[in-house]
Protein backbone atom coordinates (compact mmCIF):
# COMPACT_ATOMS: atom_id res chain seq x y z
CA UNK A 1 0.00 0.00 0.00
CA UNK A 2 2.81 2.40 1.10
CA UNK A 3 4.60 1.51 -2.64
CA UNK A 4 0.60 2.35 -4.51
CA UNK A 5 0.57 5.79 -2.23
CA UNK A 6 4.01 6.66 -3.28
CA UNK A 7 3.70 6.12 -7.00
CA UNK A 8 0.43 8.10 -6.91
CA UNK A 9 2.41 11.41 -5.34
CA UNK A 10 4.88 10.77 -8.01
CA UNK A 11 5.00 13.18 -10.69
CA UNK A 12 5.18 11.46 -13.67
CA UNK A 13 2.36 9.11 -12.11
CA UNK A 14 -0.64 10.59 -13.98
CA UNK A 15 1.06 10.58 -17.15
CA UNK A 16 1.84 6.72 -17.17
CA UNK A 17 -1.78 6.28 -16.27
CA UNK A 18 -2.89 8.38 -19.36
CA UNK A 19 -0.93 6.40 -21.53
CA UNK A 20 -1.47 2.98 -19.87
CA UNK A 21 -5.49 4.17 -20.33
CA UNK A 22 -4.26 4.79 -24.60
CA UNK A 23 -3.11 1.91 -24.85
CA UNK A 24 -5.38 -0.71 -23.63
CA UNK A 25 -8.35 1.43 -25.29
CA UNK A 26 -6.57 0.93 -28.54
CA UNK A 27 -5.96 -2.50 -27.63
CA UNK A 28 -9.68 -3.08 -27.27
CA UNK A 29 -10.34 -1.39 -30.63
CA UNK A 30 -8.09 -3.34 -32.57
CA UNK A 31 -9.98 -6.02 -30.87
CA UNK A 32 -13.45 -5.53 -32.28
CA UNK A 33 -12.47 -3.67 -35.41
CA UNK A 34 -12.83 -5.91 -38.18
CA UNK A 35 -9.59 -6.18 -40.25
CA UNK A 36 -10.23 -5.21 -43.88
CA UNK A 37 -10.79 -8.30 -46.14
CA UNK A 38 -8.63 -8.57 -49.48
CA UNK A 39 -11.48 -7.29 -51.85
CA UNK A 40 -12.00 -4.57 -50.03
CA UNK A 41 -8.64 -3.35 -49.97
CA UNK A 42 -8.61 -4.60 -53.91
CA UNK A 43 -11.64 -2.17 -54.36
CA UNK A 44 -9.58 0.49 -52.31
CA UNK A 45 -6.89 0.80 -54.65
CA UNK A 46 -9.00 0.67 -57.66
CA UNK A 47 -10.44 3.58 -56.74
CA UNK A 48 -7.23 5.03 -56.03
CA UNK A 49 -6.12 4.35 -59.21
CA UNK A 50 -9.66 5.29 -61.20
CA UNK A 51 -9.24 8.87 -59.48
CA UNK A 52 -5.84 9.89 -60.35
CA UNK A 53 -6.58 8.81 -64.19
CA UNK A 54 -9.75 10.75 -63.82
CA UNK A 55 -8.16 14.32 -62.48
CA UNK A 56 -5.32 13.59 -65.23
CA UNK A 57 -7.58 12.91 -68.43
CA UNK A 58 -11.37 13.83 -67.52
CA UNK A 59 -11.14 16.26 -64.39
CA UNK A 60 -10.84 19.33 -67.10
CA UNK A 61 -14.34 19.12 -68.77
CA UNK A 62 -16.16 17.57 -65.85
CA UNK A 63 -14.36 18.80 -62.70
CA UNK A 64 -12.33 17.75 -60.72
CA UNK A 65 -15.03 15.98 -58.24
CA UNK A 66 -16.42 15.11 -61.46
CA UNK A 67 -19.41 18.19 -60.51
CA UNK A 68 -19.73 18.82 -64.24
CA UNK A 69 -18.48 22.46 -65.70
CA UNK A 70 -19.69 24.44 -68.92
CA UNK A 71 -17.76 21.66 -70.71
CA UNK A 72 -19.23 18.59 -69.21
CA UNK A 73 -21.76 17.32 -67.44
CA UNK A 74 -22.22 16.13 -63.44
CA UNK A 75 -21.10 12.40 -63.19
CA UNK A 76 -21.98 11.81 -59.59
CA UNK A 77 -24.82 8.92 -59.86
CA UNK A 78 -24.18 7.89 -63.33
CA UNK A 79 -22.39 4.51 -62.21
CA UNK A 80 -20.00 2.43 -63.37
CA UNK A 81 -21.67 1.34 -66.52
CA UNK A 82 -22.13 4.53 -68.19
CA UNK A 83 -18.04 5.27 -67.94
CA UNK A 84 -17.62 1.69 -68.73
CA UNK A 85 -20.12 2.43 -72.11
CA UNK A 86 -18.56 5.82 -72.67
CA UNK A 87 -14.50 5.30 -72.33
CA UNK A 88 -15.11 1.54 -73.89
CA UNK A 89 -15.99 2.60 -77.03
CA UNK A 90 -13.55 5.33 -77.60
CA UNK A 91 -16.46 8.46 -76.95
CA UNK A 92 -14.61 9.55 -73.95
CA UNK A 93 -12.41 11.38 -73.17
CA UNK A 94 -13.78 13.55 -76.33
CA UNK A 95 -11.55 15.13 -78.62
CA UNK A 96 -13.69 17.92 -79.02
CA UNK A 97 -17.85 19.07 -78.47
CA UNK A 98 -19.28 17.27 -81.00
CA UNK A 99 -23.57 17.24 -81.48
CA UNK A 100 -23.01 13.47 -81.52
CA UNK A 101 -19.76 11.95 -80.59
CA UNK A 102 -18.82 9.16 -82.77
CA UNK A 103 -17.20 5.56 -82.08
CA UNK A 104 -13.11 5.79 -81.66
CA UNK A 105 -10.23 3.74 -81.09
CA UNK A 106 -10.18 3.31 -77.57
CA UNK A 107 -7.05 4.02 -75.67
CA UNK A 108 -6.95 2.81 -72.33
CA UNK A 109 -6.68 -0.73 -70.99
CA UNK A 110 -10.15 -2.32 -69.89
CA UNK A 111 -8.43 -2.27 -65.93
CA UNK A 112 -7.94 1.58 -66.28
CA UNK A 113 -11.41 1.81 -67.73
CA UNK A 114 -12.56 -0.32 -64.63
CA UNK A 115 -10.96 2.00 -62.58
CA UNK A 116 -12.06 5.35 -63.32
CA UNK A 117 -16.26 3.80 -63.16
CA UNK A 118 -14.83 2.62 -59.69
CA UNK A 119 -14.04 6.12 -59.15
CA UNK A 120 -16.93 7.61 -60.75
CA UNK A 121 -19.55 4.66 -58.73
CA UNK A 122 -18.22 5.51 -55.21
CA UNK A 123 -19.50 9.11 -55.84
CA UNK A 124 -23.30 8.21 -56.02
CA UNK A 125 -25.31 5.33 -57.03
CA UNK A 126 -25.88 4.44 -60.47
CA UNK A 127 -25.99 0.92 -62.66
CA UNK A 128 -22.67 -0.83 -62.01
CA UNK A 129 -20.94 -2.72 -65.05
CA UNK A 130 -23.07 -5.43 -66.06
CA UNK A 131 -22.23 -9.44 -65.80
CA UNK A 132 -22.29 -11.62 -68.83
CA UNK A 133 -25.23 -13.66 -67.44
CA UNK A 134 -27.34 -9.92 -67.83
CA UNK A 135 -26.78 -9.52 -71.61
CA UNK A 136 -25.35 -12.71 -73.25
CA UNK A 137 -28.33 -13.97 -75.77
CA UNK A 138 -26.90 -17.86 -75.15
CA UNK A 139 -29.57 -20.37 -74.89
CA UNK A 140 -32.03 -17.93 -76.04
CA UNK A 141 -35.32 -20.52 -77.63
CA UNK A 142 -36.22 -19.18 -81.14
CA UNK A 143 -39.52 -17.94 -79.48
CA UNK A 144 -37.94 -15.16 -76.99
CA UNK A 145 -35.57 -14.14 -80.13
CA UNK A 146 -38.90 -13.39 -81.97
CA UNK A 147 -40.27 -11.42 -78.87
CA UNK A 148 -36.84 -9.38 -78.81
CA UNK A 149 -37.62 -8.47 -82.41
CA UNK A 150 -41.17 -7.78 -81.58
CA UNK A 151 -39.30 -5.46 -78.36
CA UNK A 152 -36.91 -3.89 -80.77
CA UNK A 153 -39.49 -2.64 -83.80
CA UNK A 154 -41.79 -1.38 -81.02
CA UNK A 155 -38.84 0.38 -79.08
CA UNK A 156 -35.68 0.73 -80.63
CA UNK A 157 -36.20 0.80 -84.39
CA UNK A 158 -37.46 4.30 -85.29
CA UNK A 159 -34.51 5.23 -84.57
CA UNK A 160 -31.91 2.84 -85.39
CA UNK A 161 -33.40 0.78 -88.24
CA UNK A 162 -35.47 -2.44 -88.29
CA UNK A 163 -31.92 -4.21 -87.53
CA UNK A 164 -30.04 -1.81 -86.06
CA UNK A 165 -28.73 -0.45 -88.93
CA UNK A 166 -28.61 3.11 -87.62
CA UNK A 167 -30.05 6.12 -88.69
CA UNK A 168 -30.14 9.86 -88.68
CA UNK A 169 -31.74 12.55 -86.41
CA UNK A 170 -32.20 16.58 -85.85
CA UNK A 171 -29.56 18.57 -85.00
CA UNK A 172 -26.87 16.89 -86.52
CA UNK A 173 -27.66 13.45 -84.66
CA UNK A 174 -27.77 10.54 -85.42
CA UNK A 175 -28.86 6.72 -83.69
CA UNK A 176 -25.63 4.62 -84.19
CA UNK A 177 -25.42 1.09 -86.22
CA UNK A 178 -25.55 -1.55 -83.48
CA UNK A 179 -23.94 -4.33 -85.83
CA UNK A 180 -20.90 -4.21 -84.41
CA UNK A 181 -21.52 -3.15 -80.97
CA UNK A 182 -21.19 -5.67 -78.70
CA UNK A 183 -23.57 -7.41 -76.15
CA UNK A 184 -22.14 -5.53 -72.96
CA UNK A 185 -22.13 -2.00 -74.50
CA UNK A 186 -25.95 -2.66 -75.52
CA UNK A 187 -26.89 -3.33 -72.28
CA UNK A 188 -25.12 -0.50 -70.79
CA UNK A 189 -26.66 2.02 -73.38
CA UNK A 190 -29.52 1.02 -72.42
CA UNK A 191 -29.42 1.37 -69.17
CA UNK A 192 -28.01 4.78 -69.20
CA UNK A 193 -28.92 6.70 -71.81
CA UNK A 194 -25.99 8.08 -73.64
CA UNK A 195 -26.82 11.25 -74.91
CA UNK A 196 -30.03 11.73 -76.24
CA UNK A 197 -31.06 7.96 -75.95
CA UNK A 198 -33.70 7.28 -73.33
CA UNK A 199 -32.58 5.12 -70.05
CA UNK A 200 -34.78 1.39 -69.76
CA UNK A 201 -34.46 0.78 -66.17
CA UNK A 202 -35.03 -2.80 -65.44
CA UNK A 203 -38.73 -2.02 -64.40
CA UNK A 204 -39.56 -0.55 -67.74
CA UNK A 205 -37.09 -3.34 -69.54
CA UNK A 206 -35.81 -6.59 -67.49
CA UNK A 207 -32.70 -8.41 -68.13
CA UNK A 208 -34.46 -10.96 -69.86
CA UNK A 209 -36.17 -8.45 -72.08
CA UNK A 210 -32.38 -6.85 -73.17
CA UNK A 211 -31.03 -10.44 -73.91
CA UNK A 212 -33.65 -11.01 -76.10
CA UNK A 213 -33.21 -7.85 -77.91
CA UNK A 214 -29.68 -8.56 -78.40
CA UNK A 215 -30.86 -12.07 -79.61
CA UNK A 216 -32.60 -10.84 -82.08
CA UNK A 217 -29.93 -8.11 -83.26
CA UNK A 218 -27.43 -11.15 -83.67
CA UNK A 219 -29.26 -13.20 -85.17
CA UNK A 220 -30.80 -10.94 -87.99
CA UNK A 221 -27.19 -9.63 -88.38
CA UNK A 222 -25.82 -12.89 -88.53
CA UNK A 223 -28.18 -13.58 -91.97
CA UNK A 224 -26.01 -14.34 -94.70
CA UNK A 225 -26.56 -11.49 -97.37
CA UNK A 226 -27.64 -13.37 -100.81
CA UNK A 227 -27.38 -10.08 -102.95
CA UNK A 228 -29.57 -6.93 -103.98
CA UNK A 229 -28.88 -3.50 -101.30
CA UNK A 230 -30.45 -3.35 -98.44
CA UNK A 231 -30.22 0.46 -98.29
CA UNK A 232 -29.15 0.55 -94.43
CA UNK A 233 -31.88 -2.09 -93.01
CA UNK A 234 -34.22 0.91 -92.48
CA UNK A 235 -36.95 -1.57 -92.93
CA UNK A 236 -39.54 -3.29 -95.34
CA UNK A 237 -42.22 -0.26 -95.63
CA UNK A 238 -39.30 2.74 -95.59
CA UNK A 239 -37.52 0.44 -98.32
CA UNK A 240 -40.53 -0.31 -100.30
CA UNK A 241 -41.51 2.66 -100.47
CA UNK A 242 -38.27 4.08 -102.38
CA UNK A 243 -38.51 0.82 -104.83
CA UNK A 244 -41.88 2.40 -105.80
CA UNK A 245 -40.28 5.83 -106.17
CA UNK A 246 -37.46 4.95 -108.53
CA UNK A 247 -38.87 1.75 -110.04
CA UNK A 248 -42.45 2.74 -110.73
CA UNK A 249 -41.45 6.68 -110.86
CA UNK A 250 -38.50 5.37 -113.13
CA UNK A 251 -40.95 3.59 -115.49
CA UNK A 252 -43.45 6.22 -115.95
CA UNK A 253 -40.93 8.38 -117.10
CA UNK A 254 -39.66 6.11 -119.76
CA UNK A 255 -42.68 5.50 -120.58
CA UNK A 256 -43.27 9.06 -120.81
CA UNK A 257 -40.83 9.47 -123.26
CA UNK A 258 -41.55 6.56 -125.65
CA UNK A 259 -45.09 8.08 -125.77
CA UNK A 260 -43.71 11.31 -126.90
CA UNK A 261 -41.05 9.73 -128.80
CA UNK A 262 -43.87 7.78 -131.43
CA UNK A 263 -46.02 10.87 -131.06
CA UNK A 264 -43.09 13.12 -132.88
CA UNK A 265 -42.41 10.95 -135.67
CA UNK A 266 -45.93 10.34 -136.47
Amino acid sequence: MKLLTKFRRHSLARPALLILALVVVGLGYAGVNPQRSSAETETTQQVEQGKALFDLTCSSCHGLGAEGTSQGPTLIGVGAAAVDFQMGTGRMPAARREAQLPVREVNYSQEQIEAVAAYVASLGAGPAIPSSEQYSPEGLSDDEIARGGSLFRANCSACHGITGGGGAMPNGKFAPSLVDTSSRHIYEAMRTGPQQMPTFSKDVMPDQSVREIIGYLEDANGQPNHGGLTMGDAGPVSEGLWVFIIGIGGLSVVATWIAKKGARAR
